[in-house]
Parts: structure tokens; sequence; C-alpha cells
């Protein structure tokens, strides 16, 4: 039988398949995991948007940690909303913290970049978005699952092999690989619930 294992206290709030969403658990400011979580996720996407503001890695690295630090202090402020996502919220407090940092070193000059030009809403921030959400959540949650498991979901949905190739290779069954890819994916979903609209 496929099971789930025990993952290390990082990766704890991603751990049973009935616990809160991350975004829930964000809710409670004492909860080291989630954070730690959300900032293992989070970070190569604020540093995406860092770099295509212009910005070099060390003001990225900056603006990043400034993000972070006022997304803790200002989280309890968020709403899940039909219709407002959480990505243009993060993008809200990304861009106002940048521009805060634009306005401190030139107080009297135009901003550098428009903005508007990069709204992650667009369809190419959308499918970026995306990618890094899922793959950072998807190298966190590998721990939780026995390789079997995973190699089963991972070949049927990355690699897209048939369950049947997939079963036999890992000698399986087909309905062990239909369970698994199910299992995974579920728990994805759940995880990331209010993070991926």
């Amino acid at each position: 039988m496929l099971a789930s294992r025990r993952a290390a206290p990082l990766h704890s709030v991603l751990m049973d398949t009935t616990s809160p969403s991350l975004i829930e658990r964000l809710r409670r400011p004492a909860d080291r995991a989630a954070w730690d979580c959300f900032a293992d996720i989070y970070t190569p996407i604020l540093f995406a948007w860092a770099h295509r503001l212009g910005l070099d890695a060390d003001g990225a690295a900056d603006l990043v940690q400034d993000v972070f630090l006022l997304t803790m202090q200002k989280f309890h402020d968020y709403e899940q909303q039909p219709g407002k996502q959480f990505r243009g919220w993060l993008w809200t407090v990304f861009v106002n913290k940048w521009r805060e940092g634009q306005r401190r070193r030139r107080p009297d000059g135009p901003l550098l970049h428009d903005v508007a030009d990069h709204n992650p809403s667009d369809p190419f921030w959308e499918a970026e978005y995306r990618r890094h959400l899922v793959g950072r959540a998807l190298r966190i949650m590998e721990v939780d699952f026995e390789p079997a498991t995973w190699k089963a979901c991972w070949e049927c949905v990355v690699n897209d092999r048939p369950p049947a190739e997939v079963a036999a290779e890992l000698g399986i069954t087909v309905n062990a690989v239909y369970h698994a890819k199910s299992r995974i994916l579920r728990r994805l979903h759940q995880e990331l619930a209010g993070l991926w609209e």
C-alpha cells in the first residue's frame, strides 16, 4: 500500500490531509511552520517580480525581505472574497513597498517603471505565478509521500505517461497509480486553496 510518511518540521504545514490550507494557517501569527512554508513558496515569485521591475540582486533581496515583513504585519487585513485574488493583494503590497523605496531614493523624481506593464493578472504573469506556486508546493509536499506514491503521480501528471505503463514499471496496480495521483493532486488543491484562484 502507498502510505504517507511524516516530514521535517518545516513541512508540517503540508502534512495532514485534514489540516487547514496554508492561507488559513497564516492567519495564526505564531504558526512559524506556516510562515516558513509561505516564504519557501513565495521567495522565487517575489524575486521574479523584483527582477521584472529592474532591481539588481541586492535591491531585490531588500525588497523581498521588506515585503515578507509587511505581509506578516498586514496579513490580518487580507480577506478572501469572490473575485479578489491573493496574488493581487500580494502584488499590491509588493508594488507599494517598491514605490516607497523609489520615493525614498528619488523623492522628486518620477518612478522608473510603469508597473502597470507588470500586472500579474495578465496571462503571462498568471502562468508564471501558477508555475512557481505549484512547483514550490510540490517540492515541499514530496517529502510527505512514499517515493513510489510520488513517482506514480509524477510520471502520470508531469511526464504524461499512461497509468498502465507507470504501474508496470513500479510493480503496482493501475488502481494504485490512480489513487496516488488523486491523493497528491487533492492534497495540492487543498493546501493551495486561496492561493491558487
